[in-house]
């Protein structure tokens, strides 16, 4: 892996560091918007007392922490791919740049010593047979590392995804909610059983596991956002966004950024405004988390 000087030094020092992953950047939110947003989401983590370090690959090396013009060649570059821990060896043979999945990004933190993560929303169990399933929640299962996100993607299947994380043994913690957030909603109409409302409560936890013994897996911590978009109008979108999906054969890891921007086309907008707003309070949450560790 190749660190940048300001991550390099963070670690060393032992300062808070919290990963960024690039997927956002390259596929989840409409050039040149996102580059903008991967800017000032950097700096929401300074600002907050921690040191950015997003994560990719270029040219095949594992990069923590990108440049300028490396965060603008995962913005804009088009051959970029989505890459996920799986796919890691391979491009890193075939010399390949990739953005970084929820679960790729999580892989990487750890294995740098970094302890806290901040993503939009996890990835799950998607629509239909059951069979379709994000790598994000096995790769949670046995990545120790704190992740902030507003729930999993509102167009995902919600029950099935909190009983497959329930069945790796994933901890769920509401940050100041008794419900699980979806993503674009402040609710996706499910209880979570753990509740916290301060960084001491989550840094508590987070140490307790050693003496229990339970430090294999991620813990989840789930942020609401603040401004949700408005129910009726989602449920419109998601079931025309999937019969959209289904008429052009979109399947596989193509649904989500596919529904993505037909939720950022239909609504004028309203969805990407949501989407930014997530992952600037997210980045903010964990770099308090990550300072709050130390």
């Amino acid at each position: 892996m190749k660190y940048s000087n300001e991550v390099e030094a963070a670690l060393k020092a032992k300062r808070p560091v919290v990963a960024l992953e690039s997927t956002i950047l390259s596929h989840g939110l409409p050039r040149p918007r996102n580059l903008e947003v991967a800017i000032e989401v950097e700096q929401i983590v300074r600002d907050n007392g921690a040191t950015p370090a997003t994560i990719a690959m270029i040219h095949g090396e594992i990069c923590v922490g990108l440049k300028t013009d490396q965060l603008d060649q995962i913005a804009n570059d088009t051959s970029v791919i989505k890459a996920s821990t799986r796919d890691l060896a391979i491009l890193a043979a075939t010399k390949k740049s990739a953005a970084t999945t929820v679960a790729a990004t999580a892989h990487v933190a750890v294995k740098a010593g970094i302890s806290v993560f901040a993503t939009g929303g996890l990835g799950g169990v998607h629509m239909g047979d059951g069979f379709d399933e994000s790598a994000d929640l096995h790769s949670l299962s046995m990545t120790p590392i704190i992740i902030v996100c507003a729930g999993v993607k509102s167009i995902l299947n919600v029950s099935a995804t909190l009983e497959r994380l329930e069945t790796l043994s994933v901890p769920v913690l509401g940050y100041k909610t008794n419900r699980f957030p979806g993503f674009f909603l402040t609710d996706s109409g499910y209880n979570l059983e753990y509740r916290v409302d301060s960084l001491k409560e989550i840094s508590d936890i987070w140490y307790q596991r050693k003496n229990v013994h339970t430090i294999e897996s991620a813990i989840v911590i789930a942020n609401p956002v603040m401004n949700q978009l408005d129910p009726v109008l989602h449920d419109k979108l998601l079931t025309k966004g999937i019969q959209a999906a289904e008429k052009q054969k979109i399947s596989g890891k193509d649904v989500t950024p596919f529904l993505l921007e037909y939720f950022h086309r239909v609504s004028e907008g309203r969805t990407l405004d949501i989407n930014i707003e997530i992952i600037k309070a997210n980045s903010k949450l964990a770099a308090e988390i990550a300072k709050a560790l130390k």
